[in-house]
């Protein structure tokens, strides 16, 4: 018996196992040694050309005249490009057909492109791109979406949510509560900016490397664009350096443009977007603009409630129409409201068209229900948590979400107690209370916020994906799926998930770049689904190879397929031990086949977007956190002293990289609920446009005691090896971070007064807060 054979024999099953273990991004010491390609570090082909856009100065108006002759006599211009030049549809939409590739006759904001440089040089192209005249009528701007509200101006029509009888509901209320909140929206601010890179191919095709996180996407807007097939055009996406969200359909634009300039000159262009002009060209997260009114019980328990949400959509629809669906379906968070009123105008600005964001659309839905439950409790005089628990979701009863999806296996409630407990809350709560009580300058801030996100792409169709394995002949493997790797470690997922099915060590697993040509109409990486979907799909290939060698196995040494077992790289049959490569070896010989594709498509799902009704989500997943801050009274500055995190990633396939999602996205979140602003001035244009502006945490934010748990909980659902998404769900986390900062503007008032703080909680506004409440107390 080899060494291989003997290790095999004595090794236990979990030693084995391939999934739920912590095993390094598969790209980590690629990173780290600065050797990963991403797609401006692929070698330029002899004869590469470079691209650049020209934006608009006006936030709304006609063009009149655009004069070009400037930026044609630049120095390495070779040729400039209009929407009169694209030979196809002038539309890179996601949705509806409302976003030119580049303006014509009219432009909607300020950084719109109304035209394409193509130079020798990235810099001389940029340079071109600044030369251009042009005359224009001014248009009515709307920049607000308050204003888009006053107007009545949507880019869609309106959406409305009901459940029984909400303003019966809170007449018969013995409290009510109702308001103004506001939440800014977020620059994704992805390290790797905006870029594509096109080569033409012979008999009219394109070779299209891409940083998106849908290629098939841009597969059919760049097919579109030119007049052509889908078979025409080849994407390909090894890695992007961030994606979320703003690179699901915010691509497209420059997808298009780079394959417009390589077919028409027949040479590869490059279009990639310095960090100001992807600032100023790409749409962000939705601000959102609430009025709500919601009654209560003397417990503190929601007996109606009625929400108009108004979102920043910018000038096109992009994406704002499943964003705000999954907003109204996310106000409940993790509680009951048994009357509901809810609704949503994807209000038309004049801005950026706004996009995907990491929660998309949920973290603006679910945040308006926190700040009203604690202001409930300071309403009552009551523990937050108290009240919070009181309208948790049920087990049994009261546990039907306003759009009628039954709450199963819900652990809200153990989750909640073991944090609750693990964090020591009551103890600190108290403490808090104490240090305020002495302390007239420095204030201390404590929260505990939970979270249900529902997980599935709104639109049924999404929910599917596609893989190929293949097994070559010394047993090595070679994977290719339809998600997209962005830093999140989908990769590493899926080939655990592939080594596990086939019992191989992870070595011998390796994943491909993303490819239109190998795995056809994928779905976005998007939704956190990128594990849930791909990962069975890939499962699903390997488990038709694993089935076909267990038969050859079988009937070698005679025994039954189902009794060829697979593990630590050797195949088990009747008493017989053979290393995995000797058996692939022998099934090629005798004809096996040892590639598979693979599907899958997510069960049980329903949703009729006219009613807002139905089963949209496969499950939940649940977490919770607790936030400490301290607050300056005097200047507005904060620090968060600790965070304890407890998140439900089910069982998780790799737990190394689930902490690192939680981690990243609890930061994440706090940016964008705390320090990033974005600010447009009087005529519409984006101020903050650069890192000098626009404020994303730094190490100095991160809280130097961070406790992040995962909960022990295994998906009931059929997910991949019952583990849950990690990707949007705890973006969630940190709204314990602002409602702690409220709650600690609310101690200079002795907790009797709600505080007028809006989101983003920047120290300036932390202290206008301040000295907002202070005046209404002395009034």
């Amino acid at each position: 018996m080899n060494t291989q054979v003997e290790g095999f024999m004595t090794q236990t099953a979990q030693t084995a196992a391939q999934v739920g273990r912590s095993r390094p991004h598969e790209s980590a010491e690629l990173h780290v040694a600065g050797e990963a390609t991403y797609t401006d570090d692929i070698p330029e082909l002899q004869g590469t050309l470079h691209c650049a856009l020209g934006p608009s100065p006006k936030a709304h108006a006609r063009i009149l005249s655009l004069d070009l002759d400037a930026v044609r006599r630049a120095p390495g211009v070779v040729a400039v490009l209009t929407a009169a030049d694209i030979p196809g549809v002038n539309d890179c939409g996601p949705v509806i057909h409302d976003d030119p590739i580049l303006a014509d006759g009219v432009v909607q904001y300020i950084g719109q492109p109304m035209f394409a440089v193509v130079a020798e040089s990235h810099d001389a192209a940029r340079r071109a791109a600044r030369l251009a005249k042009g005359e224009y009528e001014d248009l009515p701007a709307i920049l607000t979406p308050q204003a888009a509200k006053a107007a009545g101006a949507g880019v869609l029509p309106p959406m409305q949510l009901r459940r029984g009888d909400a303003d019966a509901a809170l007449r018969a209320s013995p409290h009510r509560i109702s308001g103004t909140f506001e939440c800014n929206g977020q620059e994704q601010f992805y390290l790797e900016g905006q870029i594509s890179y096109a080569i033409p191919k012979e008999n009219d095709g394109i070779h299209l490397y891409c940083s998106t996180q849908h290629p098939s996407e841009m597969q059919a807007l760049v097919s579109h664009a030119l007049g052509w097939h889908s078979h025409q055009v080849h994407v390909e996406c090894r890695r992007m350096g961030g994606g979320f969200g703003g690179k699901e359909s915010q691509s497209g634009l420059f997808a298009c443009v780079a394959a417009l300039c390589a077919s028409r000159l027949k040479r590869p262009v490059k279009l990639r977007l310095d960090r100001d002009d992807d600032f100023m060209m790409t749409g962000k997260r939705h601000g959102f603009y609430f009025e709500y009114d919601v009654g209560f019980d003397d417990d503190g328990r929601i007996t109606g409630a009625k929400v108009d949400m108004t979102l920043r959509a910018g000038f096109s629809a992009d994406l704002s129409g499943p964003v705000a669906t999954r907003a109204i379906c996310h106000f409940d968070n993790a509680y009951f409201v048994p009357d509901a009123d809810l609704r949503a105008l994807c209000g038309k600005t004049n801005t950026q068209s706004n996009t995907a964001f990491r929660g998309f659309g949920g973290p603006q839905g679910a945040l308006i229900m926190e700040v009203v439950q604690d202001a409930i409790a300071r309403r009552l005089g009551r523990d937050a948590l108290d009240v919070r628990r009181v309208n948790f979701y049920g087990k049994t009863e009261r546990n039907t979400t306003p759009y009628g999806q039954l709450v199963k296996h819900n652990i809200i409630h153990e989750l909640v107690a073991e944090l609750e407990q693990t964090s020591d809350y009551r103890a600190r709560r108290d403490a808090v209370r104490a240090f305020n009580r002495t302390s007239p300058v420095l204030r201390k801030g404590l929260a505990l916020t939970p979270l249900k996100f529902g997980i599935s792409f709104n639109v049924q169709a999404f929910n599917q994906a596609g893989a190929l394995v293949h097994v070559y002949r010394d047993g090595s493997m070679l994977v290719n799926h339809g998600g997209t790797e962005m830093g999140q470690g989908l990769n590493t997922k899926v080939a655990q998930v592939v080594a596990h099915e086939l019992g191989v060590d992870l070595s011998h697993v390796r994943v491909t770049a993303t490819d239109t040509t190998k795995v056809a109409n994928t779905s976005a990486t998007a939704a956190s689904t990128g594990a849930d979907l791909n990962g069975k799909a890939a499962q699903n290939a390997a488990w038709q190879i694993r089935q076909r060698l267990a038969e050859f196995a079988a009937k070698k040494y005679g025994c039954a397929a189902e009794e060829v077992t697979f593990a630590n790289d050797v195949v088990s049959a009747n008493g017989n031990h053979i290393p995995f490569p000797d058996l692939v070896e022998a099934a090629y010989w005798a004809r096996v086949q040892l590639w598979s594709d693979g599907f899958y498509a997510t069960p049980g799902l329903s949703w009729d977007a006219k009613t807002m009704n139905g089963n949209p989500f496969y499950y939940f997943a649940y977490g919770a956190a607790v936030s400490e801050v301290i607050l300056d009274t005097l200047t507005g500055e904060w620090r968060l002293l600790r965070a304890d995190v407890l998140h439900d990633a089910g069982k998780s396939i790799n737990p190394a990289l689930d902490i690192g999602q939680v981690e990243g996205a609890f930061i994440q979140g706090m940016g964008w609920l705390t320090t990033e602003e974005l600010w447009w001035n009087k005529d519409g244009k984006l101020m903050t446009h650069a890192p000098s502006t626009y404020k994303i945490p730094a190490i100095s934010d991160c809280p130097t005691d961070f406790r992040v748990n995962l909960f022990e909980n295994a998906n009931v659902m059929d997910s991949i090896h019952r583990s849950k998404a990690v990707g949007e769900p705890p973006l969630l986390l940190p709204f314990s971070v602002f409602n702690a900062l409220r709650d600690a503007v609310a101690s200079v008032n002795d907790y009797r007064d709600e505080p007028v703080l809006n989101a983003p909680a920047t120290s300036e506004a932390l202290l206008m807060a301040i000295t907002e409440l202070r005046t209404r107390s002395a009034a």
